[in-house]
């Protein structure tokens, strides 16, 4: 006797467009737990795929199939006889708010430990954060604000059979034979498609890319929101980095580099004198260089990391062969891949201010910890430097090359962040616990590494990315 088919709460229908295909997918799952996508349909034309997203969600909202009927019919017509039957059934679960899978594909946790409100999710009378979004209303409708994010992600499938295995894991399955198309045979798009919900690895692939643009919609710019907007959204997104650098025909060690005399210059004197301005500490170009090559090299691997461990945590018991983030106290270990990028970010202002021949000032804490690193990592660049002919080594000598102690001393206002990584102070991060008010030392939590200190000025906040 056959199993009958589970019905699996539906919550959205979303398109994807390939060079050859569209495909209409349904986000299927629990109300409390990971959600999936199976696929629906899919078509030649990717407005079909747009119109048939537009329609299935206007089924699932009034859930009444009669709302669309005339609408289907046209788009039916316009579709092939598999996409146009697929459409149709759509349409109906759609209208219903669930949608059949087989029994055991989706994964429902148990719900012992929700708590009453949690457990009103079916009640027509409670308030959802829906509520205050009114059905079918326009950009200048809305109250608030408006955000508008657009991903690029790329993905290298280096192993199929294993990508496919993690897919089906999660739920997924492949769409019959009679709508895949000769290029992807094995549904391998619905796969990655599937994987990339959950926000984590991607078994069997390599990201390749992964850009976010983020804005906020204004009226008065002439925005809209995309339901009702009269033409395609568009995003511009960086490319061809790679391109221009080789047809600028520049290798990399050849761009060009600081003049770090010019913007370092040492007065000497040998009177000794205390008193005497000349005789104090300087920055030198040796120093800089030595900096900057620290600061850049972590800066890479920390961009390196982020885009690798994307959101995943590093932990005591598995920290893995990063590079950078574990050498971050642990209370950053559970950080998002923003707030990995963010860190990256924080040594290349601090390399801007050398490049511009002003000392580096840590503007919060992450610029802190990483001007620390930078300073611990700069001997090491000097022992690996081929002292027969380099740039570095045609800089000219100064009795203040090299001293990292200084650096240390001048460059900081205190060294409180240093103490996160004393275990016995577990917890001095809080800006309520004792300790830390009686130090003064402020909000050292993670979420908190990249507020401003007031002084020395905060970075601009439209600056982006280097990569």
């Amino acid at each position: 006797m056959a199993t009958e088919p589970e019905l699996t709460p539906l919550f959205d229908f979303l398109c994807e467009h390939s060079t050859s295909k569209s495909r209409v997918m349904a986000l299927i799952g629990p109300y409390h737990g990971s959600r999936s996508l199976t696929g629906v349909l899919t078509c030649k034309d990717k407005n079909h795929a747009y119109q048939a997203v537009q329609l299935l969600r206007r089924a699932l909202a009034s859930r009444d199939t009669a709302a669309v009927e005339e609408d289907l019919h046209a788009l039916t017509s316009a579709l092939p006889e598999a996409p146009a039957s697929s459409l149709r059934t759509a349409t109906a679960h759609a209208a219903s708010g669930t949608w059949p899978t087989p029994a055991g594909t989706t994964f429902f946790p148990p719900d012992e430990n929700l708590g009453e409100d949690e457990e009103t999710h079916g009640d027509e009378n409670a308030t959802s954060p829906e509520s205050e979004t009114p059905d079918g209303a326009r950009l200048k409708d809305l109250r608030g604000k408006v955000v508008r994010i657009a991903h690029l992600r790329e993905f290298h499938i280096t192993d199929e059979d294993a990508l496919i295995r993690a897919a089906m894991d999660e739920g997924w399955e492949p769409l019959p034979a009679s709508e895949l198309d000769e290029d992807d045979p094995r549904d391998l798009i619905g796969a990655v498609m599937t994987l990339t919900e959950s926000g984590g690895w991607i078994t069997g692939a390599d990201a390749l890319e992964d850009q976010s643009e983020a804005r906020l919609l204004r009226v008065e710019d002439g925005d809209e929101l995309t339901d009702w907007s009269p033409v395609p959204v568009t995003t511009h997104f960086h490319h061809g980095w790679r391109l221009h650098r080789l047809a600028s025909n520049t290798p990399i060690e050849e761009e060009q580099q600081p003049d770090l005399v010019a913007l370092f210059p040492v007065k000497e004197c040998s009177c000794e004198d205390e008193e005497c301005e000349d005789c104090s500490w300087q920055l030198t170009p040796r120093t800089a260089d030595l900096l900057l090559t620290s600061l850049s090299v972590l800066a890479d691997q920390a961009y390196d990391d982020a885009d690798e461990l994307r959101d995943q945590p590093v932990t005591k018991q598995r920290p893995g062969n990063w590079e950078l983030f574990t050498r971050l106290p642990s209370l950053t270990w559970s950080a998002d891949r923003s707030w990995r990028r963010r860190m990256a970010r924080a040594f290349d202002d601090l390399s801007d201010e050398l490049e511009h021949g002003r000392w580096p000032q840590p503007s919060c804490t992450a610029e802190e910890m990483a001007l620390h690193l930078a300073i611990e990592d700069a001997p090491s660049h000097l022992d690996a430097i081929d002292t027969s002919d380099t740039a570095h080594t045609h800089l000219p000598e100064y009795r203040d090359d090299y001293d990292w102690d200084a650096c240390s001393d001048l460059f900081f206002q205190d060294h409180d962040v240093l103490m996160l990584f004393d275990a016995r102070l577990d917890g001095i991060e809080d800006p309520d616990g004792d300790v830390n008010q009686h130090l003064g030392m402020g909000d050292l939590r993670a979420a908190a590494w990249f507020e401003s200190f007031g002084y020395p000025p905060a970075r601009d906040p439209k600056r982006g990315f280097r990569r």
